[in-house]
Formats: C-alpha cells, sequence, structure tokens
C-alpha cells in the first residue's frame, strides 16, 4: 500500500442490485485497509450522479489515492471519465487503476516530491490516452451516422421536413403572380408561406417546368 500517501480509497461499482460486488472486493482489499474506505455503488455507469461516488469525492483530500478495479467501474463515457479524472488531478488525489498496470508502479523508492511528480505524470498521461479515446469514438460515431445517411438516401429515404402539399390552385396562382396580377405577399397569406419558401417553391417549378421543355427539345 501506499504509505506515503495519507490515505487510501477503493471505488467499486455494478450495473445492478443483483450482481455481487465480491470480486471487485477481493481486488482491492491488498491495497485498501479498511473495507469501509471502499466506496460502492450499484447503478448504471452512463453518468456520476451516484451516491457512493459523489461521498467519495467529498471524502477525499490532496494526497490520497482511489483505487478501481477497472476503468468501466468508473463510467463508461470517456469523456466524462476524462473529466472526472482532471477533477481529481486538480484536487491533488491520485487515481490508480487495477487493470492499467502503469499506473499501479510502485514509486516508494523515490522521495515525496519524486513520487508526486511521476504519480502527476502517470495521470496526465492517462488522461491524455482518454481524451484521445473519446474523440476516436466520437468520429466513429460520426462516421457511422453519416455513412447510415448516405446508404438511407441512396434507398430513397428523405430527411427533414416532408415536403408542404399545395392545393390545386397554386399553379393559376402561380401564373397570375407571373403574369403581375396578383402580388407575391397576397399569395405568401394566402398559401401560408414564409418569403423564403414561397420563392424557393417558385423557382423549383420554374425549374421542373425548364427540364421538361428541355426534354421535349
Amino acid at each position: 500500500m501506499d504509505s506515503n500517501f495519507n490515505k487510501t480509497f477503493g471505488y467499486i461499482r455494478v450495473s445492478s442490485k443483483d450482481q455481487n460486488l465480491a470480486r471487485q472486493i477481493d481486488s482491492l482489499r491488498q491495497y485498501v485497509a479498511n473495507e469501509r474506505d471502499i466506496f460502492a455503488d450499484k447503478l448504471s455507469g452512463k453518468d456520476f450522479n451516484r451516491p457512493a461516488y459523489q461521498a467519495l469525492k467529498n471524502v477525499v483530500r490532496p494526497g490520497d489515492t482511489i483505487y478501481i478495479h477497472e476503468m468501466e467501474r468508473l463510467g463508461r463515457n470517456k469523456e466524462e471519465i476524462k473529466n472526472e479524472l482532471e477533477y481529481f488531478k486538480n484536487k491533488g488525489v491520485f487515481v490508480r487503476i487495477l487493470n492499467l498496470p502503469t499506473t499501479l508502479i510502485d514509486y516508494t523508492q523515490f522521495d515525496s516530491k519524486m513520487q508526486q511528480t511521476l504519480m502527476e505524470m502517470v495521470n496526465n498521461i492517462l488522461i491524455e490516452v482518454l481524451a484521445t479515446m473519446a474523440e476516436t469514438e466520437r468520429e466513429n460515431i460520426r462516421k457511422r451516422q453519416r455513412e447510415g445517411i448516405d446508404a438511407a438516401v441512396k434507398r430513397g429515404v428523405k430527411f427533414g421536413r416532408p415536403e408542404k402539399q399545395l392545393p390545386d390552385c397554386w399553379p393559376e396562382d402561380r401564373a397570375k403572380w407571373e403574369a403581375g396580377e396578383v402580388t407575391a405577399v397576397s399569395l405568401m397569406k394566402k398559401y401560408g408561406m414564409a418569403s423564403s419558401t414561397f420563392y424557393t417553391k417558385v423557382n423549383a417549378d420554374k425549374a421542373i417546368k425548364e427540364e421538361k421543355i428541355s426534354g421535349q427539345n
């Protein structure tokens, strides 16, 4: 255990009440002397709004160390995990994760100042790695979304608001507007159109008309 640090704590978590915490408790007991210093939640890791975890954050002091069985027990969202680790780093609390051997290196051969420097370096590396992983996950999600949209478009799926269907009298009214017999404002009011929608529809109709004429020629 880290006798040169103020105190050691543990944090464990399972996702549901019927899951057992024994395996995680056993893995932390060699690092945390008193089992009452192991904080446990039986909740999802989707966010950090968990009673035991929040209590742990309020208990730890600068120089303390928190042991966690594995990264997934802390949480699932890499970006949020990074933010939590930054919080502990800024508070002067060291986080050691059992399935990340780099965080478990024994620095007791060094003086206290060097120990702190090395632990801060390890925590900084861990935060940077998590930041990179979080960004990679975001990029992969965006890529999958883009690929899904492209595939759907190829199948003829249309996104966005459905095009407003205009009454049968629209072509006649549009022709009157083109002839100068009615104003655009009067037609916008009649059809409940915004100015941008009106001119978009007019230009679209015009493009269709020109395409038909071009096809006939």
